[in-house]
């Protein structure tokens, strides 16, 4: 590899990226990250997002942005979702599959209807879309996969039976395609984070009573940011990173540390 500099290789000029769950949290900072970096950016929002924010957010970075609301849940919804990025850009070179859902209750009280639910966002709706990109990156031999898992997917945690086991399932299910898709020079990685304060996180994790027992589990006190999330999508998705594939990157203060 010819060395660059810095600057280079942390670029994603002339790339383009799909994100999911793109209208709110983790996912606008995610589509705004990388168009800080150079891509265009595909955004897919669920049912009822505003796909106009996130759109003015990467145009404001001089960047061409898509941006579509689709039910990912749904088996047609991923497929749509490719084509619909395929078709604005004619590529997608970097996928991530960040929209997901959690339903917290015990194990004894779970409904088939939130187990389900669980597993079609977090673990079917990103195998579909890889389905539906990889080709297109295999014919190019280049291509990036992030799919953007939880500590949750390492460590149990209580309440959270079914989103544990979905993302467990996201965790191996990129192994998988880093060992059948490297061979095409596409590399699969997942990020695992703690909890983020996104406005939703804030909601769930903000008041001291909630919040505190897990704070103490994390060695470095606190918990994370969107862009922090971002800025991890951002190193995986670059030159960089490109020997990087079938990681979990724990991005979680520590807490599977210990």
């Amino acid at each position: 590899m010819t060395a660059k500099r810095w600057t280079d290789r942390f670029s994603l000029h002339g790339k383009v990226a799909l994100i999911t769950g793109a209208t709110s949290g983790i996912g606008f900072e995610a589509a705004k990250v990388p168009a800080d970096a150079g891509a265009d950016i595909v955004g897919v929002g669920g049912l009822g997002g505003d796909q106009q924010d996130v759109a003015a957010a990467v145009r404001a970075l001089g960047r061409r942005c898509e941006a579509f609301n689709l039910d990912l849940a749904t088996t047609s919804g991923p497929s749509a979702a490719a084509r619909l990025g395929l078709e604005a850009f004619g590529r997608v070179d970097i996928l991530v599959n960040n929209a997901g859902i959690a339903r917290i209750e015990p194990l004894l009280e779970m409904t088939l209807d939130n187990w389900e639910a669980q597993f079609a966002l977090n673990l079917r709706a990103p195998q579909l879309l890889a389905m539906a990109l990889a080709p297109q990156m295999i014919a190019r031999r280049a291509g990036k996969v992030i799919n953007i898992s939880s500590q949750a997917g390492v460590i149990a945690l209580d309440g959270h039976g079914a989103y544990c086991a979905s993302k467990a399932g996201l965790n191996l299910l990129t192994k998988v395609m880093a060992l059948e898709w490297g061979k095409h020079n596409i590399q699969a990685n997942a990020i695992c984070p703690t909890v983020i304060l996104t406005p939703l996180g804030e909601k769930v994790w903000g008041q001291p009573e909630k919040g505190g027992p897990m704070l103490a589990k994390i060695p470095l006190g606190r918990f994370g940011q969107p862009i922090e999330v971002a800025d991890a999508i951002l190193y995986l998705a670059s030159p960089a990173a490109d020997l990087i594939t079938g990681e979990t990157l724990m991005l979680d203060g520590g807490y599977t540390a210990v």
